[in-house]
């Protein structure tokens, strides 16, 4: 097993280091946390946005024509290439900063990408608020794709590094809680601004630097993580952010000793994580860095969370009260996100995994199934008010059980199961999957809805029950285990163990030795 990943006796995890949960440790997770801000905010700008008349008026007047027409079919309404195109681009460029960050963090340090993320973000802002043609839209939104995919790639790692590994989760998940908030955030700002005639889309727009400044002034606030600060030589700066973060009780220096083992074992293989991350004995590290983000995306999250107010005036609901439906979903996404953090370290990760998905696929099956019989193959039929009221509430319900499980845990998982030699190339590389799944999925999942109608629900049903076996087969648990005893976990894993373990020694004729 390469560096990182240190096996004890018995094949148990070793102890957490007696660190506790200290006042500076959460402050400091917080502030780190709040580089979720501006890609909840984002999430749920883009959606109410596009709903907006005098948004489509000003940029996309092809799509008000549709809606005027008499007969029209109500799943292509929206089914523009150039609205997706807006939407899309932001995480076309995050893919790219993604991967460039994960470069970036092992010469700069964590809290310098994410300072760099709220800058880009913040201006990117400025660009969307003031744009009078397509291209300044897309040029914002690519610098907020830029800040986002910095943002991305060293908050839930600056995380998985800081927080004590008994309540890792829950700290790590804290990414995910202010997603929520920045969603629940805009689909407030959204509501009000659409009342403002001709100019609210840009109110929506602007306030995007609003979040962008609370990352600011967070990443000036807080130290970088004791690994990066290791990475880069400076030991005494990293022993005194360990201190400060574990707190009096805890054995400090048992705790950066171990740190310091991991960083020279990767200080042996300095060149190349991109390259070494591809070796058999990071195999499983690698499946999850593409498998996890990848499953986030086609849960049909993409569905809820940027094109809800197309789905809920599809459903039959008008745009005001399409609006108001969003604003209920993110208020459910955001408590059930907080149920996440209660449990995730008590109970692990794979339940909240395996019940979320079970759920998601129930809630997705009747939604096509109301949908199909309600608006019809032709997409001309309208829904009664009793159906549109019930795919709300099965939408709420799918919100809720992707904001215990699904939704904070693609956070988690890439951003503790990485050795310290790969860590960086691997929440980038996880990073860039999610973006990238999402760039295709944002950009097709209007036409999709055009050409598939009710069947794209069971599309992404589909998914989730491939992806919720996956979890059941190959996903170990691996709450409370200290990073740098991750390996241990994946050397008893029934499939895993054969990746990370050398082969046994074999005698001259092939037969297996027992000792």
């Amino acid at each position: 097993m390469a560096g990182g990943g240190f096996p004890v006796a018995g094949g148990a995890p070793s102890a957490d280091y007696g660190g506790g949960i200290t006042f500076s440790v959460v402050v400091t997770c917080l502030m780190a946390a709040s580089g979720g801000l501006i890609f909840g905010y984002d999430i749920g700008i883009s959606g109410g946005v596009t709903a907006m008349e005098s948004f489509l008026e000003a940029f996309f007047p092809g799509v008000l024509r549709r809606m005027a027409a008499s007969r029209r079919d109500e799943y292509c309404v929206y089914n523009s290439h150039v609205l997706t195109a807006f939407t899309s681009s932001l995480y076309l460029a995050g893919l790219a900063a993604s991967l460039a960050a994960g470069r970036a963090t092992r010469a700069v340090g964590r809290q310098a990408v994410m300072l760099a993320g709220g800058a880009l973000f913040f201006a990117g802002a400025a660009v969307n608020a003031a744009a009078v043609n397509i291209a300044m839209l897309i040029v914002g939104r690519m610098l907020l794709g830029f800040g986002i995919g910095f943002t991305n790639q060293a908050a839930p790692v600056y995380l998985a590094e800081t927080a004590p590994a008994k309540w890792r989760g829950a700290f790590t998940t804290g990414f995910q809680l202010f997603l929520s908030i920045g969603n629940l955030a805009a689909n407030l700002t959204n509501y009000g601004a659409a009342r403002i005639p001709r100019w609210g889309w840009r109110l929506s727009l602007g306030l995007a630097a609003a979040p962008a400044s609370v990352i600011l002034v967070g990443a000036l606030l807080i130290p970088d993580t004791p690994s990066s600060l290791l990475v880069r030589g400076r030991v005494e700066q990293a022993r005194a952010a360990l201190r400060r973060v574990r707190g009096a009780k805890a054995d400090v220096d048992a705790e950066l000793e171990d740190v310091s083992r991991a960083v020279e074992a990767a200080r042996a293989n300095e060149d190349g994580a991109y390259r070494r991350i591809l070796w058999r004995q990071h195999r499983p590290h690698l499946a999850m860095a593409v498998a996890v983000p990848l499953f986030q995306q086609l849960t049909g999250v993409i569905v809820i969370a940027f094109f809800s107010p197309v789905l809920f005036q599809t459903a039959g609901f008008g745009s005001n009260a399409s609006l108001m439906g969003v604003v209920i979903l993110g208020a459910v996404n955001l408590g059930f996100t907080l149920v996440s953090i209660l449990t995730v370290d008590r109970y692990g990760r794979r339940i909240l995994f395996l019940t979320g998905g079970l759920i998601m696929i129930i809630c997705q099956v009747a939604v096509a199934w109301i949908m199909g019989a309600q608006i019809g193959r032709d997409g001309e039929a309208a829904m009664a008010r009793g159906y549109s009221v019930a795919v709300l509430a099965l939408t709420c319900v799918f919100s809720a059980a992707f904001g215990w499980s699904w939704g904070p845990l693609t956070w988690v998982i890439p951003g503790e199961i990485f050795p310290v030699e790969i860590r960086s190339a691997g929440q980038g590389i996880s990073v860039a999957v999610n973006l990238g799944a999402t760039f295709v999925l944002t950009q097709t999942f209007l036409a999709m809805l055009c050409s598939f109608k009710y069947a794209t629900f069971v599309y992404y049903a589909t998914w989730v029950a491939v992806m919720t076996a996956f979890v059941s087969a190959f996903l170990p648990e691996t709450k409370g285990v200290p990073l740098e005893a991750m390996g241990a976990v994946w050397a008893r894993h029934w499939y895993w163990r054969r990746f990370v373990q050398p082969p046994a020694p074999k005698d001259a004729v092939g037969e297996v030795l027992v000792n």
